[in-house]
């Protein structure tokens, strides 16, 4: 006999209160059980799967290496290293793209000081990046590119940085926060429906719903697969969604590209 989730039509999804880096949205009714999967499975997604982008390197004019100091500037490369890694983006167009800080003290650096091309914003502009003192000078180039979860220095070893050039752990996930609970829901005299409360922390790059729907397009596209629906709605919704799927993924099987049938030729008529 074939399982049918009929219930399922009468789910709604609510969003039950908003602040400026979340939300919480509530998904009910789900048949008993499916509240704990569908949680498990969108969570995973959120924390890991959503393109963003971050600084992959930096330059600074008159050093080597991140052990370094540089004069006129309190904080030491590292401690500048670990504010630059707080910095969040909005990110259009192409995938690499340089912005420049070029600033003279006495003055408290922030995020708002960078000279951002086209496509490229600071989210959290008030940023502390570093304070100079009277007659100091920072020269600073960052790479900012687009990806997905976590890429430590340790995955791009294989890169050839030019000297003078260090490269950074880079966090790309939007999401900072990501709690789900169940609950139980009545429907009719039933009350062992699952209800699923999701309460969804961005770093302001992209809104909470924008981030569940996301990951909602991206489960559905590969699920589709599964169900060998390759050509369905679900695909390409999620590709709207999503900028880029990730390239990492060779090891995924590959469907046929099916090729149309040559239209053979009309056999001649005999003649009489």
């Amino acid at each position: 006999m074939d399982y049918k989730l009929e219930e399922v039509s009468l789910m709604q999804l609510k969003e039950e209160s908003t602040a400026a880096d979340g939300a919480v949205f509530v998904i009910e009714p789900l048949s008993p059980g499916f509240g704990l999967t569908m949680g498990n499975a969108l969570r995973r997604v959120l924390l890991s799967c959503l393109p963003g982008a971050a600084i992959t390197s930096i330059r600074i004019d008159g050093v080597d290496h991140e052990f370094s100091t540089v004069k006129g500037v309190i904080e030491d490369v590292v401690d500048i290293i670990l504010n630059l890694k707080q910095l969040r983006f909005e990110f259009d167009g192409e995938d690499v793209q340089t912005i420049i800080l070029d600033v003279k003290g006495p003055k408290k650096v922030t995020g708002a000081d960078f000279k951002c091309p086209t496509g490229v914003r600071i989210v959290n502009k008030g940023l502390h990046i570093a304070e100079l003192v009277k007659d100091g000078k920072l020269l600073l180039e960052a790479t900012v590119e687009r990806g997905r979860g976590y890429v430590s220095t340790e995955m791009r070893k294989e890169e050839k940085m030019p000297i003078g050039v260090i490269s950074l752990d880079a966090a790309f996930s939007p999401v900072i926060k990501v709690n789900f609970r169940t609950e139980n829901t009545r429907v009719g005299k039933m009350t062992n429906f699952d209800k699923l409360v999701f309460e969804i922390a961005t770093d302001g790059s992209i809104s909470s719903q924008v981030a569940l729907q996301q990951s909602a397009a991206i489960l559905v596209d590969h699920f589709s697969v599964l169900a060998g629906d390759s050509s369905s709605k679900a695909e390409s919704a999620a590709n709207s969604v999503v900028d880029d799927e990730v390239d990492s993924t060779d090891d995924a099987p590959k469907t046929k590209k099916s090729t149309p049938d040559k239209a053979k030729a009309p056999k001649k008529a005999k003649k009489a």
